[in-house]
């Protein structure tokens, strides 16, 4: 089971819908909720007062109680909604465990009749409910040394969700139920670990003494050898609950079948709020840290501008690769060489001759042949 209202939101929704139009409205309407519960809604012009509301759940029990078909307390339950207004249809639709027939006719208007619809809407809330708490009634709470070694004690395998099952075995003055914790995401088996922690923690206290006891394992049980392998399988652990007799006693029993039905859903919510909460604060934290550095960049831009307040101009740097750096620098210094070849010569060592210092330049040779004569000598 994957919620925590009784009701189911859909199923309310359409019943109020029919029961609200001006003008009957064809339906005929089949949806699944949670993965396990499927319903089905009938309703027809030709019929106006009558709606067929038909559910059946996934049910799977092993040990000594086998419950796969409603019982006759169940269904005195479900009559006793309101009296007058549901009929139940003998035999169900097929594929069905349970059909319906409500008359619209005797619903009484006003805010009574949301309060009516809603009731119809927690039928398979009852259904599961009944089906648990005739189990929990038929283990006994008395310490019997007899009863403890029949197969009667053998733990009953419980499945309300294909993925979710989980085992009720007797013990001595009291009933244990374990739930094998297993979850997709690895973040979640963290959170999940650490909530399981916690909660051994808190019920150790004091002030929880009349709670039922809760204990967690990374190991299975001894009373669960045995069963199916993929349900021992897990990775977050074993959860375990044990009950008592004063945990079962009048409205008790209500209470305390309701909150098993729905662990595993409490657990995917504190699983959900928690992911969404540490999701929030690292949100809030980057917000903080991008509004510091903004600041900081405020900061230095201001103080700039009052060191330099005439500057009203930005410069810009332009990097130069080092290859094209080092090629600059090798033609400046060729630049340099050939500027120095062409200037004329200085001789220090004339420097006694101060009044008659002089520049010398170069004799320039020239490779054309000259018209001049020249004489061989012998």
């Amino acid at each position: 089971m994957a919620y925590l209202e009784r009701s189911s939101p859909t199923l309310k929704e359409t019943l109020l819908k029919i029961y609200r139009a001006e003008k009957p409205i064809e339906v005929d309407q089949h949806f699944h909720e949670f993965g396990s519960i499927q319903y089905h809604i009938k309703y027809s012009v030709s019929d106006p007062n009558i709606v067929h509301v038909s559910t059946s759940t996934l049910l799977e029990t092993q040990g000594a109680v086998t419950l796969k078909e409603i019982s006759s307390h169940t269904y005195e339950v479900i009559k006793n909604i309101a009296v007058g207004v549901i009929d139940i249809v003998d035999p169900p639709r097929l594929g069905f465990q349970l059909t319906l027939a409500l008359h619209l006719d005797n619903i009484p208007r006003g805010k009574e009749a949301i309060k009516i619809i809603t009731r119809i809407s927690e039928m398979q809330a009852l259904i599961l409910s009944s089906q648990l708490k005739e189990m929990l009634r038929n283990l006994n709470f008395q310490d019997d040394s007899r009863s403890m070694n029949n197969d009667n004690n053998r733990p009953i395998r419980i499945v309300y969700h294909p993925s979710e099952p989980f085992y009720v075995f007797k013990q001595p003055e009291k009933i244990t139920a374990v739930f094998p914790m297993n979850f997709k995401d690895n973040s979640d088996v963290v959170i999940a670990t650490s909530f399981f922690q916690e909660l051994v923690e808190v019920g150790s206290q004091k002030e929880m003494v009349k709670a039922p006891q809760c204990s967690w394992s990374p190991i299975p049980p001894l009373q669960l050898r045995g069963e199916p392998v993929q349900d021992l399988t897990t990775n977050s652990g074993f959860v375990s609950f044990d009950i008592t007799s004063r945990h079962v006693e009048a409205k008790r029993l209500a209470k305390t079948v309701w909150n098993l039905l729905n662990f595993y859903a409490y657990v995917k919510y504190h699983i959900k709020c928690s992911r969404g909460y540490i999701q929030r604060r690292m949100r809030k934290r980057m917000d903080s840290l991008v509004k510091l550095l903004d600041n900081t960049s405020l900061e230095e831009e201001a103080y700039h501008q009052k060191e330099t307040p005439r500057c009203n101009y930005v410069k810009e740097f332009v990097k130069v690769p080092k290859g094209k750096l080092m090629m600059k620098q090798r033609c400046k210094e060729m630049t340099r060489r050939v500027k120095i070849s062409k200037f004329r010569i200085k001789i220090n060592g004339c420097a006694r001759f101060r009044f008659n210092q002089r520049w010398i330049s170069l004799p320039k040779f020239s490779s054309k042949p000259s018209n001049k004569s020249h004489t061989k000598l012998d």
